[in-house]
């Protein structure tokens, strides 16, 4: 099957012309109205080293985790309500991301994320569009998550954890306020077994797709976040197989 060469164009082929890996196209850049034009066809940016070109990506199935189906482990609760990490929106983005960059992970050299990466989802975030849920511990930042927001669904890039629990925590309260917001789903995008166990489940490109077109239809929530009222987290007392988030 072909693989598309992006040109100026914000054209993109379509999702279903992906091979098996769920490649879908390579070149182009890592503009603001590229990178949202990809998330809104169901497709994501994936670079794979200086070697290669800026790889676009589409893989089936996807995996996704819809809010009310969230699983939160029992441990995970009990340091969820001991009041453990105080978690909030927004106000660290350039830190987590830098921190998903560079953390080192078990089996995984170097990293996808790139100088321009992070530079290209900074800007998205001063537009309005990404955001991060950071979890802190004494007044340092100990885990966090960020991700893209467009209609009513958000599409997670990665998380990292420099505390036990502390990422988990950031994703739980991230995913419970999406969905008082009235998300429809997370895109996890690829699977991995951690994400199994919050409740991720696999869905067939043409599910995911008429799920994105629905979650499309609703409005942006654009701009800063900030946790609502009855979401408040402030502690009582004192080219390859995986992209994983």
């Amino acid at each position: 099957m072909p693989i598309y060469r992006l040109t100026d164009s914000l054209t993109f082929p379509h999702p279903n012309e992906a091979d098996a890996d769920g490649l879908v196209a390579y070149g182009g850049d890592l503009s603001p109205r590229r990178l949202l034009t990809a998330y809104a066809q169901g497709l994501f940016p994936w670079p794979h080293g200086e070697a290669w070109p800026l790889l676009w990506f589409s893989p089936d199935p996807r995996t996704v985790l819809i809010p009310a189906n969230l699983h939160v482990s029992r441990s995970l609760r009990k340091t969820l309500h001991q009041g453990v990490f105080t978690v909030r929106f927004d106000t660290a983005f350039d830190r987590v991301v830098h921190a998903c960059a560079t953390t080192t992970r078990p089996g995984q050299q170097g990293t996808w994320i790139t100088p321009g990466m992070r530079h290209a989802y900074g800007i998205l975030h001063e537009l309005g569009f990404a955001h991060s849920a950071e979890a802190w511990l004494k007044g340092r930042l100990a885990g966090g998550v960020y991700g893209v927001s467009l209609g009513a669904a958000f599409f997670a890039e990665s998380m990292f954890t420099h505390r036990s629990n502390a990422a988990k925590a950031a994703f739980v309260h991230l995913v419970r306020q999406l969905g008082a917001w009235g998300f429809h789903f997370v895109d996890c995008q690829m699977h991995s077994n951690h994400l199994e166990r919050f409740g991720a489940v696999a869905w067939e490109r043409p599910h995911f797709l008429n799920a994105l077109a629905q979650a499309l239809r609703l409005p942006t929530r654009r701009g800063r976040w900030a946790f609502s009222d009855n979401q408040d987290t402030t502690p009582s007392n004192g080219y390859a197989a995986r992209r994983p988030i």
